[in-house]
């Protein structure tokens, strides 16, 4: 259950700082990174390490829990986190969807190594990565937000990057064992494991 619910923090956290960057047109470094990072952790063998632990999660276990009915719940985050779902699904049914979008984060990544994943010139390409293979698929995510900032090219780069996190990590969620029930079923033992993974971090 642990790999489920980190995976769908990781989720969460990538679509609440997706809506920070399209209302406000930036967001804390720190938590983004995280999330650019995992998707170049290619052999990686479970959820924690594809994330590199689970401290720079805090912020997506916290939302993974107000979506769960233990706080104030965001219906934008859930909304876009159900069409992240349902994008998974056309993504892992394309035939070539999958190897084309490895191939190039394995080119990108030979930038990052260099440049650092919050580079301008790696978020401008993870950006075009996501317009090119993943927006043709269908079951588009909708963001709202301030028209000024989200007519910033630098601004839609690093929405289209944080969306394709949010892909990555329902990906993620599916290869653990998840499914829709989840959220009909095993609520309970969701919000315990979320609970546990927090608070060493509190």
């Amino acid at each position: 259950m642990n790999d489920r619910v980190i995976a769908l923090a990781a989720l969460a956290q990538s679509l609440r700082l997706v809506q920070q960057l399209a209302s406000i047109g930036q967001t804390e470094q720190r938590p983004t990174a995280v999330l650019l990072d995992s998707l170049f952790r290619f052999e990686a063998e479970d959820a924690e390490s594809v994330y590199g632990g689970v401290a720079g999660l805090d912020r997506g276990l916290r939302e993974l829990l107000a979506l769960l009915g233990q706080g104030p719940r965001d219906p934008v985050v859930a909304r876009m986190g159900a069409n992240v779902l349902g994008l998974e699904r056309l993504f892992v049914r394309h035939p070539v969807a999958g190897e084309r979008v490895q191939e190039v984060l394995r080119d990108i990544d030979r930038q990052r190594q260099h440049l650092g994943a919050m580079h301008p010139t790696i978020l401008l390409r993870l950006g075009e990565l996501y317009a090119e293979q993943i927006s043709p698929l269908g079951n588009r995510v909708l963001v709202q937000g301030n028209p000024v900032y989200l007519a910033q090219p630098q601004v839609v780069a690093e929405v289209r990057a944080l969306l394709l996190c949010a892909l990555r990590a329902a990906v993620l969620w599916r290869h653990s064992g998840g499914s829709r029930l989840d959220f009909l079923l095993r609520r309970a033992a969701m919000v315990e494991s979320a609970r546990a993974l927090l608070a060493p971090l509190d």
